[in-house]
């Protein structure tokens, strides 16, 4: 299985001369032929009103998660009404001294349609959590929490 995006950056206005004042708007186009705008974060002289990789290297972790979580409940014959997360993520310096997410909050609201008890819902979180090929790629210095 493999997976592919287009990026796509060009100058606004003049080509890049000085690492301060230029653009970092750009296009990624997904294999599925979505499109978003993305950006540096703000906090690295990027816009604002376009994703950038922070977040959706959150958002991958975050729908992996769900995705395996959803999984294991129908496994289950659990069914789930709802599912939802507010998850965040800090930058942070690892053991080289690079800038790298170093911890990652899943705060995931799960409603599901029939009674399933605390230790049974922190297992299955426990078990998505194990089996989500996103977070077996992040940096084992990354600290994951899981708030539900």
């Amino acid at each position: 299985m493999s997976f592919n995006i287009n990026l796509s950056w060009s100058p606004t206005d003049k080509p890049v001369t000085e690492l301060q004042n230029f653009c970092r708007d750009h296009q990624i186009t997904f294999g599925s032929g979505q499109q978003i705008q993305g950006s540096s974060a703000p906090e690295y002289k990027g816009s604002d009103d376009k994703v950038n990789p922070e977040e959706s290297l959150l958002a991958a972790l975050a729908s992996c998660h769900m995705l395996t979580f959803l999984t294991i409940a129908h496994l289950k014959r659990l069914p789930i009404l709802s599912y939802q997360d507010n998850a965040y993520a800090e930058l942070g310096k690892n053991s080289k001294g690079q800038i790298f997410i170093s911890k990652i909050v899943l705060k995931p609201h799960v409603e599901f349609a029939t009674e399933v008890n605390e230790d049974v819902l922190k297992k299955m979180h426990e078990k998505s959590h194990n089996n989500c090929f996103i977070a077996n790629s992040l940096s084992n210095e990354t600290a994951f929490e899981i708030k539900y």
